[in-house]
């Protein structure tokens, strides 16, 4: 694992390198970037893959106490991570809440990305997403303190495991959930940086709308990648966000839930690389 200083603080990330297309991979909320191992596996050989730690709440390097937490301040964040990288003609894919800050991005240029690809992610009015996101911007409204005592009900499986955790994200990728909420769980700072990250969001539900209106700007090549069976993220959304993309293309995956890199990373893995290589 790498790390970058950026203005907003440490960022870790993985760098597979290589001198394929370079795919930058961004995950959701209380997720870390171990999210893509599975896809970034079947990927790896032809892509250099990235996939940075953003501080969505299962991060390890604390944040400055000034440091702007909100979408849009995370995406400013990325856009300087591309930036320090020197990427270029990146391939950027979002997940989760990862795809809402794809979305953020456009809206605010894009410059160094060539196509982009959403992955069952939070759109329009969906934000925070369904129950489980919902549920977690309201625990952002305690103390740090009590938002960390609240969290350590995560530590049992039949809590993680309920809809308003993670039970309607993903199907198969309980010991991954389990291992994302360690850092919120045994470190005070981290508990810090995850209730302000929660109350901005909190505070900007109507971003995704606007930022919708910015999509049919995007002319490059856009790929949207749904589960059919998302509790989280409406289906009907993923075929909205392809209508509005001038170069849009819908593919649809059957057996997961929003978490599609840990549901069905190899199908995933075989979508992206179709998009971005033009073969199956």
């Amino acid at each position: 694992m790498k790390q970058i200083e950026l203005s907003t603080g440490t960022v870790e990330y993985e760098d597979t390198g290589g001198d394929g297309p370079t795919i930058v991979l961004l995950h959701g909320l209380m997720m870390d970037g171990s999210l893509w191992d599975g896809p970034i596996a079947g990927l790896s050989a032809d892509h250099r893959c990235i996939a940075p730690t953003l501080p969505f709440g299962a991060h390890r390097h604390a944040m400055p106490a000034d440091a702007d937490l909100s979408l849009p301040g995370l995406a400013r964040l990325v856009a300087e991570f591309l930036d320090r990288l020197d990427l270029r003609d990146v391939t950027l894919v979002g997940n989760d809440t990862g795809g809402a800050l794809v979305q953020v991005i456009i809206r605010d240029g894009a410059a160094r990305v060539g196509r982009v690809v959403l992955v069952s992610c939070d759109a329009f009015d969906n934000f925070p997403p369904g129950l489980t996101g919902k549920t977690l911007v309201l625990t952002g409204k305690l103390s740090p303190w009590m938002f960390g005592l609240f969290m350590q009900q995560m530590r049992a499986r039949i809590v993680r495991r309920l809809p308003i955790a993670f039970g309607w994200l993903t199907l198969r990728g309980d010991a991954a959930t389990a291992r994302w909420m360690k850092p919120v769980l045994t470190q005070p700072e981290i508990r810090r940086d995850a209730t302000r990250m929660l109350r901005a969001v909190g505070a900007d539900t109507h971003l995704l709308v606007e930022a919708a209106e910015h999509l049919p700007s995007y002319r490059r090549p856009a790929l949207v990648v749904w589960a059919t069976r998302d509790r989280v993220m409406p289906p009907e959304h993923g075929r909205r966000l392809t209508d509005l993309f001038p170069l849009g293309e819908l593919v649809e995956i059957d057996d997961s839930y929003t978490l599609i890199p840990l549901d069905q990373p190899a199908e995933l893995a075989r979508v992206i690389r179709g998009f971005t290589l033009g073969v199956e």
